[in-house]
């Protein structure tokens, strides 16, 4: 019975991480460009077609304003509005660290070989971006 329960809270966490996702995909938060920034970049997932351009904003090291404009999957864009909303106000050295496993985290649902590519393509998108305004540097 105790094991029946817990599969029941399992999956009704996931379907909350489902939901989290499409309301994410539907409304994205971020969507748009800046006009002004420090780092603009764009990555496709030829796998898929998805993509994403990332748009960043600094101020004193630190991440004022992030945006993104792409077409994808409910997961890549997701992705990419959930990530803008995390590394806004954040030191440029942290977000330079942030790993698969944040994304994990803030998707909150296990992806297959095929969907991790498309849950990955913003994190990808961002730190390729920084790596190129700092080699412009």
């Amino acid at each position: 019975m105790a094991t029946e329960s817990m599969d029941t809270n399992y999956l009704g966490e996931d379907e909350l991480y489902k939901e989290n996702i499409l309301d994410h995909f539907k409304n994205p938060r971020n969507f748009g460009e800046l006009k002004i920034c420090d780092v603009c970049h764009s990555e496709l997932n030829p796998t898929c077609g998805d993509m994403v351009k990332i748009f960043v904003k600094l101020k004193n090291g630190n991440i004022k304003e992030a945006k993104f404009k792409g077409n994808g999957c409910a997961i890549s864009m997701a992705s990419a509005s959930m990530l803008t909303e995390k590394i806004k106000g954040r030191k440029l050295e942290d977000v330079k660290k942030m790993s698969e496993r944040e994304i994990h985290e803030m998707l909150g649902i296990h992806l297959g070989p095929v969907r991790l590519k498309c849950g990955m393509l913003s994190l990808k998108t961002l730190l390729k971006g920084i790596e190129i305004m700092e080699e412009r540097k």
